[in-house]
């Protein structure tokens, strides 16, 4: 009764949000158990596979933590954060560009250590970039804007960390543009404007190809990367790497069957690389059959409906959009890894949300359902929508906040 009474009390928000965040949670523990044997037994990394479960699950909980915590606070106030935070992203991604690293068994991405993990920060960039562009749409909705005035507060934004991230991953660059190209379409801004920004982009995109094919030398060494993966996919070449893991995904997945071969008993993800991550999905099929990848499908199905509930019952404007922004590269992630693992895309190197290993996605991840379950734990006064605070009031109100939450910890340190 204790436990009920206190999760009657804290948690807020929607509760089958919340339900999925559990049950995604024990999935992931289950399948990130399964195929870390493949890291500790074929890839030798000097960690036990209990090692690599108790990491995982110390991230799980880190994660379900930063969603309990997030979603305490009034949605309201990720507006000035937002700012700082598209700050904080730039010198984080310069930071990775000149002092991080790769990690060998997911080279594709620029990483930080923070305090001892690996800190991936195009994923922090994203959300916050998110929770900007929902901002902006939110206070000129009623506006008539140029192209010219959205240039700079709108895209100039975009561009820089789309710019940032695209050498080291451009998966996540191109999510990162979809993702706030249709939100910007939901926000009601113009779709002429957002056809200049598409033109605008396919004639950067050719003169980058242009210049890589002319200049090889001088081209971004993830460049070749990206052509033989592409490459691959269209020519299928047996001899290439990808080929070879989406051949071993396949067979991974034709190995399940209906029921599939029973948990932990999957013999693909000692072959497989990106078991535990990129090619999870396939590993789950195998050993739960068609019947546990469908569960999946549905599981993600469930989170898409439960985006569009909270966005259309959202108090105000930012609230639907900042449901949105934020659930779009979620449902757009798990589209992507479930499509390569049947080689209906190129290998991408997209984590599936909420179930892959990876600190940074499962927390991040983690971070931006917080955000939606702080949509949904605001309800419409008499179910009408209310008008978004002007941004100088909340961030009047945020300071306040602030210095006097700072003068109670100074009084009880006293």
């Amino acid at each position: 009764m204790f436990v009920i009474d206190w999760i009657a009390k804290n948690i807020k928000g929607d509760k089958t949000l919340w339900a999925l965040i559990v049950i995604f949670a024990f999935i992931s523990s289950l399948a990130v158990y399964s195929t870390s044997s493949n890291l500790e037994y074929v890839v030798r990394t000097g960690t036990t596979t209990a090692g690599y479960f108790f990491k995982h699950f110390f991230f799980v909980g880190l994660g379900i933590s930063t969603a309990f915590v997030v979603h305490k606070i009034p949605y309201r106030f990720f507006r000035p954060a937002s700012r700082l935070g598209l700050l904080l992203s730039v010198g984080l991604l310069l930071m990775a560009i000149f002092t991080g690293t790769t990690i060998k068994e997911a080279n594709a991405s620029r990483w930080i250590n923070v305090l001892g993990f690996s800190f991936q920060p195009s994923a922090f960039a994203l959300i916050v970039l998110m929770v900007y562009v929902a901002s902006y749409l939110a206070k000129n909705h009623d506006k008539k804007i140029s192209f010219k005035d959205s240039l700079l507060p709108l895209w100039a934004p975009v561009a820089v960390i789309t710019a940032l991230v695209v050498f080291a991953n451009l998966s996540t660059a191109l999510i990162i543009v979809f993702s706030v190209v249709l939100l910007a379409f939901l926000g009601g801004y113009p779709v002429k404007y957002l056809l200049y920004i598409a033109g605008i982009g396919i004639a950067l995109g050719g003169l980058l190809f242009l210049f890589a094919k002319a200049f090889p030398d001088l081209a971004p060494s993830r460049f070749s990367t990206w052509e033989s993966r592409i490459d691959s996919y269209f020519a299928q070449d047996e001899n290439k790497k990808e080929v070879y893991q989406v051949e071993l995904s396949k067979m991974a997945i034709a190995k399940g069957g209906i029921v599939g071969q029973g948990p932990g008993k999957s013999t693909m993800k000692n072959f497989l690389p990106q078991s535990s991550s990129d090619f999870i999905y396939a590993i789950i099929t195998e050993e739960y059959g068609s019947m546990g990848a469908l569960f999946i499908m549905a599981l993600y199905f469930i989170l898409l409906f439960r985006l569009v509930v909270i966005s259309q019952q959202a108090a105000t404007l930012f609230g639907q959009l900042l449901a949105l922004g934020l659930g779009i590269p979620i449902m757009l992630q798990a589209i992507i890894n479930m499509a390569v693992a049947v080689e209906l895309m190129p290998v991408t190197g997209q984590n599936l949300p909420l179930i892959s290993s990876g600190g940074t996605s499962i927390w991040m991840t983690c971070l931006a359902l917080g955000c939606i379950l702080s949509v949904s734990a605001r309800k419409r006064k008499d179910g009408k929508m209310e008008k978004d605070k002007p941004e100088a009031d909340v961030d009047e109100e945020l300071a306040e906040n602030i210095i006097k939450i700072t003068k109670d910890e100074r009084q009880k340190s006293k």
